[in-house]
Formats: C-alpha cells, structure tokens, sequence
C-alpha cells in the first residue's frame, strides 16, 4: 500500500508539474502585434522608370577619305566650328605629284590623239583617190577614236587626282562643337579599308536626346509627348526635364528581358548635361490627384496561421508575378511594379506594373480591445508610385489598414533540458 501511495503521489506531482510548465511557457509568448497605417488621401504619379545615355540630337563623325600624315590641326577639343571651316590638314606632297603625273599623261595623251587625228584626215584624202587601202583608212579612223578615248581616260584620271589633292584638307561638315578628336599632328591615318574617325562634332549641345531602354512589360503604357523627369550622377539633387519624342520598334535582347529605345528630348539651354552621362528617368505615364491611397505593404500582408479572423477571407485576387507571399517585402518600381532584383533592374519575365482590379487587405478590427484582430477587406485599386497604391473603392478615409505583423515566438526547449515530468533524460 505504501509503494502504491508513493506511485499515486508522484504520477499527481508530475502532472502538476507539465501543466504549471505549460502555463508559464504560454506566459512567456509575446503577444501578436499589428502594424498598421491609415488610408490618406492625396496625389498619385505612376511612372515606368528607365536608364539611358544623354547624347547630342545630331552628331557628326568626320573622317579622312585618303591615307597620310596629319600634317596640322586647327581646332581642339570644346572648339566651336562652322559648317565650311577648316580644321584640319594632311600632308598633300604624294597627292600633288600625283596630280603632276596625271596632267603629264593627258598632255601625252592629247599629243597622240592630235597625231592620230592627222593621219585619220590624210587616209581620209587619199582613199577618196584609192591611193590607199580600205583597211588602211579605216586603221586610221580606229587609231583617232582610240586616241580620243585615251586623252578622256587621262582627264578622268586628273580629275580624280585633283579630288584626292582636295581631300587633303579636313573641312568641318556642320556647325557646331567639337566633342573628340581622335588624331595629333604626324599620325598617319589610313583608309584604305573604312574611313578613320578624326573628329566627333556635336550640332547642337543645347538641345540633347536620352536614348533609354524600356523593357516589354512597360512599354505599353509608354507614349509619345509624355513628361519625362530625370536625375544624372553630376547633380544628385536636380531634377531635369523632357518629354517622350519616338518609341522605336527595333527591339533588343539582354539577359532575355526584351526592350525598346524609347528617345527623350532634353532642353539643355544651361550646358550643364554632358554628352555620355547616364540619366535615371522615369516616364510618367498617370497622375490621378486626391485620391485615396495605402501603402503598398497592405496589399502584400498576410495574417499568421495562428490569427484567428473575424470571417473567412474572399478569394484573393490571382497573385502578380514575383510577389512575395507571407511576411515577404519586395522593392517596387517607379510604376508600382514587380519585385526588382538587387542593381535596380526589373527581373527578366516579371512585369513591373502591378495590376489592378480587386485586392483584399486587412484591416484591424478593434471591437474587442484586448484581443485586436485581422479582418478582410476587398477593395479596387488603381495605379501605383511604387509606394503607395491608390484605392478606389472599399475604404474610407483614416480607416486603419494592417501593413505587418510580428508572428508569436514561443521559447523552444534547447539541449539539456529537463524532461518536464521531472526525470533525469535530457535531449542531445
């Protein structure tokens, strides 16, 4: 009887010991909290953003047509030219003798065929008195049309040697400035394959071009004559302007994200853009003004498994490519869009625009003070800044809307731990 007193006194000990541990463990959990902002009203830009390269609207490269040395240079970097002007100059001695030697063969050339042209008039003569052959007389006349072809052979040949003579002095094709010059003063150039660059010559550096490249999921809703604003690594915080001025077809392929050259017009009155620098746009596309608008984290939470809600939730709307699911954060486009990987650059394949339609997001439903919880919500939405997402129908102004949550953390037992009924296991 005493064994089985003993036995009844420890199994009831045990069982009173597991459920004090239970209840100070569960003690112990941090409650669930909320973050939650409220619906506001006010002004929404929906932008596709795009990088490119500033260049000039119009850039001349201007070469050599013949080989030689450099023989002087009349304009440098950053010099202003006329359309006319003479900015360069190659040694002209090979090209001059050249032309030397073509005005000797026509000379020769003119001789022969005032000789051919006397002996033609004599056959002719003498044929009419049979003093010579039929063939004799026609040799004669050959003879005169060869030389005359000779003597146009020649002057085609001094003409071209003139042309080259010419060629030997660089004159500028268009007004403007020179941005490169790729030559010094004794460089041979050659050209004898393609015609070597000397000088670049911007026509016009106050009005420039930005040459971006859209991707195809937000080329869509890109169109001519829409504002443009952007920023270049020279002027962190100024903000430039322009607008869309052509949408090319040509497609082009990097990393299997396809995308079009879509060229922005800059007003450059200052001279503070430089050719070659890269700019940030961002292509606006929508403005809707005081509308209501939440964060985009409210359309991306999701409550705990362990949240009870106070109905069952509606079917969400289809999940947009690459947004992350329960407790994820993701960076957004300036057009609201998908998920960008690390350097900024939309991933291949995903859209960068979210869609809009109907949502469902959460609000917090506060009727029970003690216990807060998550109730759901539908709502249409609309365009999107990247930061927050306008709200067309199904909420109201100052309602409060969950962004986020903290999940309960329940201590976990650790190694060598007792065993809660009091025994000497321990886990390793």
């Amino acid at each position: 009887m005493k064994w089985v007193i003993w036995i009844v006194v420890l199994v009831c000990l045990g069982v009173l010991g597991f459920f004090g541990w239970n209840y100070f463990q569960k003690s112990r959990e941090k409650a669930l909290e909320y973050r939650t902002a409220q619906v506001t009203r006010g002004d929404i830009t929906q932008a596709v953003t795009a990088s490119g390269q500033l260049n000039p609207m119009l850039s001349v490269q201007v070469g050599s047509q013949i080989s030689g040395m450099i023989e002087r240079l009349y304009v440098d970097f950053n010099s202003t030219v006329t359309q006319g002007q003479v900015i360069a100059q190659l040694e002209p001695s090979t090209y001059r003798a050249a032309v030397q030697q073509a005005q000797a063969d026509l000379a020769n050339a003119k001789a022969a065929q005032e000789l051919a042209q006397l002996n033609a008039k004599r056959a002719t003569e003498l044929r009419k008195t049979d003093l010579i052959a039929v063939a004799d007389n026609d040799k004669a006349v050959a003879d005169l049309h060869q030389a005359d072809a000779q003597v146009m052979l020649r002057e085609a040949a001094l003409e071209k040697a003139k042309v080259d003579l010419g060629r030997c002095t660089i004159y500028a094709p268009t007004n403007g400035m020179v941005i490169s010059r790729n030559v010094d003063v004794g460089q041979t150039v050659a050209a004898s394959l393609s015609a070597p660059t000397l000088f670049v010559i911007a026509n016009d550096l106050s009005k420039m071009q930005i040459d971006a490249l859209v991707s195809e999921a937000d080329i869509g809703g890109v169109e001519v004559d829409q504002p443009v604003t952007f920023t270049v690594d020279a002027y962190p915080t100024r903000n430039f302007s322009g607008k869309v001025w052509q949408i090319r077809n040509a497609p082009s392929t990097n990393q299997n994200v396809v995308s079009y050259d879509t060229v922005i017009t800059v007003d450059n009155a200052d001279l503070k853009l430089k050719p070659g620098m890269t700019a940030n746009a961002s292509i606006i596309v929508a403005e809707h003004e005081d509308v209501l608008k939440i964060p985009n984290a409210a359309l991306r939470f999701k409550p705990p498994e362990t949240a009870k809600t106070t109905m069952t939730p509606p079917a969400a709307a289809p999940q947009e490519p690459g947004q992350p699911r329960r407790g994820g954060s993701a960076s957004w486009s300036g057009s609201g869009g998908g998920p960008r990987s690390g350097n900024g650059s939309p991933r291949s394949g995903r859209s960068s625009r979210p869609p809009t339609g109907t949502r469902t997001i959460y609000i917090l439903d506060t009727s029970s003070p003690d216990k807060p919880e998550p109730k759901p919500r539908q709502i249409k939405i609309g365009i999107s800044d990247g930061v927050s997402t306008e709200v067309s129908e199904g909420l109201k102004e100052n309602e409060v809307v969950i962004i986020g949550s903290n999940a309960p953390q329940t201590p976990a037992a650790t190694p060598g731990t007792a065993n809660p009924f009091g025994g000497g296991m321990r886990r390793f």
